[in-house]
């Protein structure tokens, strides 16, 4: 991808104010981070770069954003700033005041994280008694408020063979879409992935599964976030961009306003208040290796390399070290002949 074929900027920034946590998830890629955090007046001016960029989404993440009490203030402002604010929060912490702060606030929508539809497989999977209970809560609350809710879901061994009961999940408790996430292999994602995350062949059956289920739904939008999928025969993406998005659609903020391609790549490429703005998002080398990427290995010749290219960047670099390699969950055999699309 050619400086030219970018946009002016990326349409999503997702931004982790803090990465403190009141959980401690299996797969968790920032449980051992620490950083310092932006005081609320360089939160106002990283606010006001974006907006001035034309950044259309910001969304919260970490980290717990619900944990900070300032939130509320710097979504106020993002939002008198013309953007659109989401979050990602665990639910654990957004009772009915929550919910109203939360509206009167001006979120365009609220994620909760759901990874089960049995409790004890969530609460294992996220290492708190209850947390089912009060996720499905703050979905309530948050109908109750009337703010739009989403459903995250994380796919792994244990929910493999019940994942589809989060179609009901939704629909009982409002939520308008479920979002169905790849296992990321950073931080404790990796530690854990021996026993969590799925061969390359369940991948492969998983999103057959999941693309069958998906058109046949009308009332609930199931979304996935993979470019692998462009490996499974007549699938046809509809995203602005091929492969990966971090680096060509979003971008990811630390803390402390460091700028990574992904939350899931733990590269600094520079830093929001301290660096241009414009020569990160341009000329940043790491973000030119993400976007011109080279295939090796068994995406040599592969069919569907034009349309995954090697799919998610993150998986890729967390097991070896290069954006180059082949996605670790692929399901497509090595031999580049054997490769169809």
């Amino acid at each position: 991808m050619k400086n030219r074929d970018l946009l002016s900027a990326p349409v999503t920034v997702n931004w982790s104010l803090s990465y403190r946590c009141n959980f401690a998830c299996s797969h968790c890629y920032s449980r051992k981070l620490e950083t310092a955090l932006l005081p609320l007046s360089e939160i106002r001016s990283v606010v006001d770069l974006l907006a001035d960029k034309g950044v259309v989404f910001i969304n919260f993440g970490g980290g717990e954003p619900l944990l900070l009490e300032n939130l509320y203030d710097i979504t106020a402002y993002a939002v008198s700033r013309g953007l659109k604010v989401t979050m990602n929060t665990n639910g654990w912490l957004l009772d009915p005041d929550a919910a109203v702060r939360i509206a009167a606030a001006g979120f365009h929508s609220v994620g909760v994280s759901i990874d089960s539809p049995d409790p004890k497989a969530h609460d294992l999977f996220r290492n708190r008694p209850g947390s089912f209970a009060r996720a499905l809560n703050s979905l309530d609350h948050l109908r109750q408020a009337d703010v739009q809710s989403t459903v995250s879901c994380v796919i792994n061994r244990m929910n493999l063979d019940n994942w589809t009961g989060m179609v009901d999940i939704c629909r009982d408790h409002g939520a308008r879409t479920l979002y169905l996430h790849n296992y990321k292999c950073t931080g404790m994602g990796q530690v854990n992935m021996g026993h969590l995350d799925l061969t390359p062949s369940q991948w492969g059956d998983f999103y057959g599964e999941a693309l069958t289920v998906r058109d046949s739904l009308s009332d609930l939008v199931i979304s996935f976030d993979d470019p692998i999928m462009a490996a499974i025969p007549g699938y046809k993406a509809d995203g602005a961009v091929k492969g990966s998005t971090c680096g060509k659609l979003s971008l990811h903020i630390e803390p402390d306003g460091g700028i990574s391609p992904c939350g899931f790549i733990p590269v600094t490429i520079g830093n929001i208040l301290e660096d241009d703005f414009d020569r990160v998002w341009f000329d940043s080398p790491v973000l030119e290796k993400m976007r011109s990427k080279t295939p090796t290995g068994k995406c040599s010749g592969c069919d569907s390399y034009e349309d995954c290219l090697g799919g998610c960047s993150a998986r890729a670099f967390a097991m070896t070290g290069s954006f180059d390699s082949p996605d670790p969950h692929c399901w497509v055999p090595d031999d580049p002949e054997e490769c169809s699309a």
